[in-house]
């Protein structure tokens, strides 16, 4: 996002370290991206890639060792502690396993932020809650205890929860790595519709490349501590750059060929562009033979894309890469 939007979070050069004893370990290390008001924002990697804390530096649950985290241009710390817990208020955040109170009924679960907060009459309260349990259907369990929910419904729970004190940001660690696929498709469906409805800006941390490819509008890669790649998903998905980023998405490389004089490409197109059978149309214009070695489709955020691995040799095989190229067909040369 350019122009006159200034970002709704901006971390620069984040730096968390942890110590125990003598032994220091650097959990974040130099971490500086931005999130943009309205989007949403996928921080994706392996186990202690360093996620999670990145995301607890986003609302001060851990203060950074160095560098600075701002949220709607405010450093978190240089806030006051009262400051800071009017800042967090405007933060929601949802958890991996929920994090709800067993005692509590759903409503009141969903209540606890808004009683917390203070100066609100019961009937506020009655109006905010009601309305978030219609919101994430869950008006008829209303009186239900954590202890009779799904995994779906209790993050639901979670996310009226987050919701209450109409937070500007939603931050996600991990929401849907304890559900299973069908309800982590409600979820992410959900957390969509709440985004473009509330423009609401939403921060999802995982390790599940399907969830980032489904919902998000742009991506940070993380591996020990360090962001090793950002931009738009299906530019990142479609066309990384970073071995971390190709080796979590299963992309192989190196390719056996059947000649020396054949050359391997990783050819990738999106929007009509995955509609057209441009490679077999491209071989018979330009007498190339190729071999396939491995073919992928589906669908980034609704757009349409396709992948294809393949190996190809003949006398006009510049005249065949032209062609793809004016076809909109993005070309990764791939080593034997």
């Amino acid at each position: 996002m350019t122009g006159a939007a200034k970002p709704r979070i901006e971390l620069v050069d984040a730096v968390k370290v942890f110590s125990g004893g003598d032994v220091e370990a650097a959990a974040v290390r130099g971490v500086s991206l931005r999130v943009w008001p309205g989007e949403v924002f996928g921080v994706i990697g392996q186990s202690g890639a360093g996620k999670s804390t990145l995301i607890r530096l986003m609302n001060a649950l851990e203060r950074p060792t160095s560098g600075r985290i701002f949220v709607d241009g405010e450093d978190l710390a240089a806030l006051s502690p009262a400051a800071l817990r009017r800042r967090r208020r405007r933060i929601g955040m949802i958890f991996q396993h929920f994090n709800l109170l067993q005692s509590k009924t759903v409503w009141d679960n969903v209540a606890v932020p808004l009683r917390l907060e203070g100066g609100l009459s019961a009937a506020t309260i009655k109006a905010r809650v009601d309305a978030l349990l219609e919101r994430v259907g869950l008006t008829a369990l209303a009186g239900h205890y954590p202890s009779q929910l799904s995994g779906g419904q209790k993050q639901r729970v979670g996310i009226a929860r987050a919701l209450a004190c109409e937070p500007k940001v939603l931050l996600c660690d991990e929401a849907t790595s304890a559900l299973d696929p069908e309800t982590t498709e409600q979820i992410l469906t959900l957390l969509g519709e709440l985004n473009r409805e509330l423009d609401l800006t939403v921060v999802l941390i995982t390790h599940e490349m399907d969830v980032v490819r489904r919902v998000c509008d742009r991506v940070a890669v993380m591996e020990a501590g360090k962001v090793v790649e950002t931009g738009e998903v299906v530019e990142v998905f479609l066309n990384a750059e970073s071995p971390v980023t190709r080796r979590m998405l299963g992309e192989d490389d190196r390719l056996p060929l059947r000649s020396g004089s054949a050359r391997a490409f990783r050819l990738t197109y999106r929007g009509e562009a995955a509609r057209a059978p441009f490679l077999s149309q491209t071989a018979k214009a330009t007498q190339i033979d190729f071999s396939l070695h491995l073919a992928r489709a589906g669908e980034i955020k609704g757009e349409p894309y396709g992948q294809l691995v393949v190996s190809m040799e003949g006398a006009r095989l510049d005249d065949a890469l032209a062609r793809f190229q004016a076809a909109g067909v993005h070309i990764r040369e791939l080593q034997p």
